[in-house]
């Protein structure tokens, strides 16, 4: 690793440029073999984990660098140079390397801005994020599949193989995760289990029981915050308002939450750090409608607003602002919509673009930044992983493929909205 002057947060450190560095720019220090492919200082990314918010330390290049030429990183303290910075408000890393934006869907804050001109650096806390991994787990081939993918979310690519699930078995979005741990509940092999699972995401081997459901079931949707995970709705022969709930920290039986604000079966579900939502689903028509719920307060959810198109078997994921709602199955067969909300504000979600594939069940997981959409069933299984930037309208485009083909598989993400 490059020498540092001794770092008192008030003063600058000297490294040498790994790339071409502009003063200003968010920087940090990799150690050779990491990120990058020697020990230097380098752009700083929010749409790379590794370099973002693995990263430690994060500071302000004082002037400009060209690549092997030492650089002056200042970690603290008001630094000046910028321009069109809003005083009193915060900076984040931005997806563009070296930039930092006020949009707070970035997992990485770098400071405060006291002037247009002058950004006062705060050391960074430590990270509530994992590294970066989405898991999709279990799902239906030609039958109940135990097969558990994980991906890397930044980076495009196929999936590779985890472990395997305790009970083979198709979920359908009941997967939700905190930093470290990824939870999977209930389900059906043919008959509905009250199975609930666990994995440690940033390692990789077979899933261990956690405990069991409140209530039988499967077809419910999964979401968390940091600490605390949801299943809302399902089916066990009859189809059920349940919301139940475990401390996702703690091994054990799950407890009851509340009740759906409308009764229901295959919703998607995502959340940011304080509330969840449960979307679209099956009671007894396809359904349009979005609850939501308090996450750290126990009780039955309330409305929301609509999707654009009334559908079940559709794939949830979200930033800690907005959620994505997509694909399904609406009135007239296999979906390709793409729907928004903003988290925070209730109301009735709005047109964000469309999937490569209409499909149902395009089980979804996400970073801050990136949602992925993987597997589903257009009459026959699909390996397909689609992505979208959550903060850009558009549609989706092409990230790569599972291991095997299948659907109803329950998704989670170690970076996703509702650690924001």
């Amino acid at each position: 690793m490059p020498k540092l002057n001794k770092i008192n947060y008030a003063a600058t450190a000297i490294a040498t440029a790994g790339e071409a560095i502009s003063a200003n720019d968010a920087v940090y220090v990799a150690s050779a073999g990491t990120a990058d492919t020697a020990a230097a200082a380098y752009k700083a990314d929010a749409d790379i984990v590794t370099k973002s918010t693995e990263v430690s330390i994060i500071g302000f290049a004082t002037a400009a660098a060209a690549s092997g030429t030492p650089v002056a990183i200042q970690f603290a303290g008001i630094l000046g140079g910028f321009s069109g910075l809003t005083a009193g408000r915060t900076y984040y890393l931005s997806s563009t390397a070296g930039a930092i934006t006020a949009d707070a869907t970035s997992q990485q804050s770098v400071g405060v801005a006291v002037s247009a001109a002058k950004l006062l650096i705060l050391a960074p806390t430590p990270s509530r994020f994992g590294i970066g991994r989405g898991i999709h787990a279990g799902g239906w081939i030609s039958a109940a599949s135990n097969v558990i993918d994980y991906i890397t979310i930044a980076t495009k690519g196929n999936a590779t193989d985890f472990g395997d699930l305790s009970v083979a078995r198709r979920i359908e979005e009941g997967g939700l995760a905190s930093s470290s741990r990824g939870i999977f509940g209930g389900g059906t092999t043919g008959s509905y289990v009250n199975t609930i699972d666990y994995i440690t995401i940033a390692t990789t081997g077979n899933a261990e029981d956690f405990g069991d459901l409140f209530v039988t079931r499967g077809y419910s949707g999964g979401l968390s915050s940091a600490t605390r995970g949801l299943f809302g709705g399902g089916y066990d022969g009859s189809i059920l308002n349940t919301i139940d709930y475990v401390t996702i920290a703690t091994l054990g039986n799950a407890a009851d939450f509340g009740d759906l604000f409308s009764t229901r079966y295959a919703p998607c579900a995502c959340s940011s750090p304080t509330r969840g939502l449960f979307s679209g689903g099956y009671d007894g028509a396809r359904s349009n409608v979005i609850d939501y719920v308090t996450i750290a307060t126990l009780g039955n959810a309330a409305d929301f607003g609509d999707l654009t198109v009334a559908r079940s078997t559709l794939g949830g994921c979200s930033s800690a602002t907005r959620g994505i709602f997509a694909g399904g199955v609406d009135a007239s067969g296999y979906a390709n919509e793409i729907d928004y909300v903003t988290i925070a504000s209730a109301g009735n979600a709005i047109d964000f673009g469309d999937l490569t594939a209409a499909r149902q069940s395009p089980n979804g997981c996400s970073s801050l930044i990136r949602g992925l959409f993987g597997g589903g069933w257009d009459d026959s299984s699909s390996n397909i992983i689609e992505q979208v930037t959550i903060a850009t309208l558009g549609n989706a485009t092409d990230f790569g493929d599972l291991t095997v083909a299948r659907y109803g598989t329950a998704p989670c993400s170690d970076v996703h909205g509702g650690l924001g």
